[in-house]
């Protein structure tokens, strides 16, 4: 049996920890890696990223089995998990380093990221305009290795207490379809 080429997408929608522990229980996700993308500065540290002067978004780079989810489907996953409406901002994480962004590998990513926001807006699921920006991904620079599963190491720090654990069981609750079995 050929195993499936497996495939790459790339998010940012708020704090990366938040993120990387949304997507992780997915099925046909391989890997989460939590990093930076978007910006001007070469190798960004996380302080340098806080700083708000770099342009790079805390983001995950998502590898996935297109034969157990789609691109697509990630795509929708990532706009019902997070607020792509409000700009530089999710809950109290304030700055552009916490902008909505997809950052796409190929044209097709593109498209169908495009056409997802498109969908999304014309079925007014939101209260508010989509901002969430659709850019082509230049560089990707990993995180620093205390980042990487953060949430499932550190699950009653009191951000991943009550910030992430209320997200994911709400995203479990609502996506229990897209849940490794």
């Amino acid at each position: 049996m050929m195993q499936a080429q497996l495939e790459e997408a790339t998010f940012g929608g708020g704090c990366f920890w938040c993120t990387e522990a949304l997507f992780k229980p997915l099925k046909g996700v391989v890997e989460v890696f939590p990093g930076y993308a978007g910006g001007h500065v070469p190798h960004p540290t996380y302080e340098q990223v806080c700083s708000k002067t770099t342009g790079h978004a805390e983001v995950v780079r998502v590898r996935f089995d297109p034969t157990l989810i789609s691109y697509e489907e990630l795509t929708e996953y990532f706009f019902l998990t997070h607020d792509p409406t409000t700009p530089n901002r999710q809950g109290n994480d304030v700055g552009p380093q916490y902008r909505s962004v997809i950052f796409y590998h190929s044209e097709a990513q593109r498209i169908v990221a495009e056409r997802v926001r498109e969908r999304l807006e014309k079925e007014k699921v939101f209260s508010a305009p989509i901002v969430t920006a659709i850019e082509p991904l230049r560089s990707f620079y990993p995180a620093e290795q205390y980042h990487w599963d953060y949430y499932a190491k550190n699950p009653s720090q009191p951000y991943c207490a009550f910030v992430i654990a209320p997200k994911v069981k709400k995203a479990r609750e609502k996506f229990r379809h897209l849940l490794e079995k």
